[in-house]
């Protein structure tokens, strides 16, 4: 019997060919296995050749996810061995396989003298390494990829064509003899500087003594200091003018993490997975972290070393100051809001701002790749940012259908390509307001497509017309355009990952979307399928003093709603009074005459206006350093607890209102009896948690819909997620959120796809 069997999904650059070689040998099988552009292909002919399928599925890598497997009885040919043949090129394409955290066994042979890769920057086999980073094109191998200049020396290249051996096409296998370098330089890297373990032991000084590292790692270049060393932490925030944003850090292994922060067995399992993420975890009691490293937040982000590079770092700093290392600070190498920096030449122009020295590397970067950014809730991992280890891979979606793209949003963005049965969400692009963004998204745009050979028959939207995003997709021509509102793209993106098509109770809470009414959204309950949505309640819209710079300040956001509160006057209440002292008389009066005044304050619903404006009433936070920091610290300040909720009212119908003028006076009758800061910020989102799901319950009696969607940014609140997906419990309703794309803007583009994809079908 000889079987031809086709293979699609992540099944190179994984180890895939030789298991096949194994299991056919050990099954006692002839033929031939071989990667195409469209997967893996194999013949297996012999007595039990009908059982190969079931046995393959049942051994495959484990960092492969085979995605289809198709198997048909062909005439036998009489083969005399089983061999391993060049790849072939199908005109199609296959899943590429994300980047992956170096493997135990590579790090064993790292840190053996007696290897002969023992202190290799670049140690990899089948199991772990660079993938998606380096690929230029399919079929995964070699020369289309960014390790094709270095030519494998005698011992790489047996190992490289031994089937039996764990690096057999490990396309980025390489040796001291025959692999990249590293090199030090302090400065800008003008003059020359050390290689090799010269170089790891200059930039471990440089961390010991104080300095900002930039390093080139898997996906871009990092910056890099000592983060129990406060004033070189302060100095790399000066320096990246990140007044209040968290920095992320690694740590060598989980019990020095634990030091820092509360680690459970999940976040644990999370932080060492093959993926190795930012997970962000709760502070430790009596943390000795200085505060700068994250002002904003209860919480930290800590990763684990994600390759040979970083291990060796810790490493050197130990045998240079006989302790370890304990903490680095590891944030993106880029200027703010711009993309990380991915080539030296950029990283001396750009970096050497804020750097004291550079370990560079010379194995390219093709796709540059930020760092992911995880938690976890009730069981569940959720991103607030989806990158490296996670991207490419696909999202299962129903049907056949032509490919899509969709566009994203201005912030936080991606984009989403749909193949025939998937949708390939990119990683983080950032916030295109930037033109150094914008080219990001065109660059990896243009790298996806070829990569994966998709030609979209048709582009979807932002309706906001000032999106760089929604300008480039309608100067596209020739192609079908479709705007989606920002907000029902929010709801349709949990959608596809559940695979749900509607009817649904939809609640998109974030900070801002285009309205189809002319007014910024972003309190929304929907009722919506695949096809439309009605707008069924929203929060109560109020003025937006100044339009966009009130979301810089939301200290005018909170004079907006205690003139409601005031029913059109300004309270005379402490709290208030302290803010128009905190941000001068004049220019308070300013935003009082101009809230009223609907050409330069434009009505809004937003959630997270609602957020910043109590953490600006409360004393907490009057500007925003970055998108979302008064509500981030609106949250930190509940200390993980609700309390007993404000009153809120509901008036209209369809859409309902939900009044939030109630809970605004009793937030300024707290600060007046001199509550505590925390005690406001507990009983908000007690506040607004209960007004979610009374709203939802009423939409749930009306309609009779018993599936309910959560997304958008203020959903990455954990407090609030986790006390709405309660309520809804308790109403014995089924809730959905997102759990393989970011719920804030990063989510968007896939909502965009679904949909439109959808409309094709």
């Amino acid at each position: 019997m000889r079987y031809r069997i086709e293979v699609t999904g992540v099944v190179q650059g994984v180890g895939f060919r030789p298991t096949v070689w194994r299991l056919a040998h050990e099954l006692g099988l002839r033929g031939f296995v071989r990667n195409s552009s469209a997967g893996v292909e194999i013949e297996v002919e012999g007595a039990r050749a009908a059982e190969f399928s079931a046995a393959l599925r049942a051994s495959a890598p484990p960092l492969s996810r085979i995605a289809g497997l198709v198997a048909s009885e062909i005439p036998a040919v009489g083969a005399a061995e089983f061999a391993i043949l060049p790849s072939r090129e199908a005109g199609s394409s296959t899943d590429l396989s994300p980047d992956i955290a170096t493997c135990p066994d590579c790090l064993r042979e790292l840190f053996d003298p007696a290897d002969r890769r023992f202190g290799h920057p670049f140690i990899n086999c089948t199991a772990c390494g660079p993938r998606y980073s380096i690929t230029q094109r399919v079929p995964y191998d070699r020369p289309n990829t960014t390790m094709a200049p270095f030519a494998l020396c005698p011992d790489c290249a047996r190992e490289y064509h031994d089937p039996a051996n764990r690096r057999f096409h490990a396309q980025p296998n390489a040796c001291p003899a025959c692999g990249p370098t590293v090199r030090f330089h302090l400065g800008s890297g003008q003059a020359p500087g050390a290689r090799g373990r010269s170089a790891l032991l200059a930039a471990s000084a440089l961390l010991r003594d104080g300095g900002i590292l930039a390093l080139k790692g898997l996906g871009g270049y990092q910056l890099a200091c000592n983060a129990l060393d406060a004033n070189a932490v302060e100095r790399l925030r000066e320096r990246k003018r990140r007044s209040g944003k968290a920095f992320a850090m690694m740590a060598p292994d989980v019990e020095t993490v634990s030091r820092f922060a509360s680690v459970s067995s999940e976040e644990e399992a999370l932080l060492a997975s093959p993926e190795r993420p930012i997970v962000l975890l709760s502070r430790a009691p009596g943390c000795e972290l200085p505060a700068a490293v994250a002002p904003a937040s209860a919480d930290l982000g800590f990763m684990l070393p994600n390759t040979a590079l970083h291990w060796l770092l810790f490493r050197q700093h130990r045998e240079a100051a006989n302790r370890g290392l304990e903490a680095l600070v590891m944030t993106s190498g880029n200027l703010a809001e711009e993309p990380i920096v991915k080539d030296e030449a950029k990283a001396a122009r750009k970096l050497s701002a804020f750097a004291d020295g550079f370990l560079h590397h010379d194995r390219g970067i093709f796709m540059r790749v930020d760092d992911s950014v995880v938690r976890r809730s009730r069981g569940r991992t959720l991103f607030v940012r989806r990158a490296r280890g996670y991207v490419p891979s696909t999202i299962p979606l129903p049907g056949d259908v032509p490919p899509v793209l969709g566009c994203g949003a201005e912030v936080k963005n991606t984009f989403t390509l749909t193949t025939a049965r998937a949708a390939l969400v990119s990683q983080h692009i950032g916030d295109l307001e930037n033109h150094e963004t914008l080219e990001f998204f065109l660059e990896t745009l243009a790298n996806l497509r070829a990569v994966y050979r998709v030609s979209p028959v048709a582009i979807a939207h932002d309706l906001h017309p000032g999106y760089s995003s929604t300008r480039w997709a309608l100067e596209q021509e020739g192609i079908e355009r479709w705007g989606v509102q920002h907000h029902w793209a929010h709801v349709a993106s949990v959608m596809a990952e559940a695979g749900l098509a509607g009817p649904v109770i939809g609640v998109a809470l974030d900070g801002s979307g285009y309205g189809p009414d002319g007014t910024v959204w972003g309190g929304e309950f929907l009722v919506a399928d695949t096809a439309s949505f009605e707008r069924a309640a929203s929060f109560h819209p109020v003025p937006l003093p100044g339009g966009e710079g009130a979301i810089r300040h939301p200290w005018r956001m909170a004079l907006s709603y205690a003139m409601l509160a005031g029913g059109g006057s300004l309270p005379d209440r402490r709290a208030v009074r302290a803010l128009v002292g905190r941000n001068s008389p004049s220019d308070a009066a300013n935003v009082l005459k101009i809230r009223d005044n609907p050409a330069l304050s434009p009505l809004t619903s937003g959630a997270g206006r609602l957020f910043e404006a109590v953490a600006a009433l409360a004393g907490i936070c009057d500007r925003n350093t970055f998108e979302g920091e008064a509500a981030m610290r609106l949250e930190a300040a509940a200390q993980g607890r609700l309390g007993e909720s404000y009153p809120f009212a509901v008036t209209g119908k369809t859409p309902e209102r939900i009044d939030f003028s109630q809970t605004i006076a009793g937030v300024l009758d707290d600060l007046e009896r001199d509550a505590p800061a925390s005690e406001v910020a507990a009983r908000f989102h007690a506040t607004v948690a209960a007004a979610v799901n009374a709203q939802v319950a009423r939409i749930h009696r009306a309609t009779g819909l018993t599936d309910v969607v959560l997304s958008g940014g203020a959903f990455q609140n954990r407090l609030l997620l986790e006390a709405v997906e309660c309520g809804i419990a308790a109403l014995g309703l089924r809730a959905h959120t997102n759990t393989r794309v970011p719920a804030n803007d990063g989510g968007i583009s896939l909502g965009q796809a679904y949909l439109l994809r959808c409309r094709l079908r």
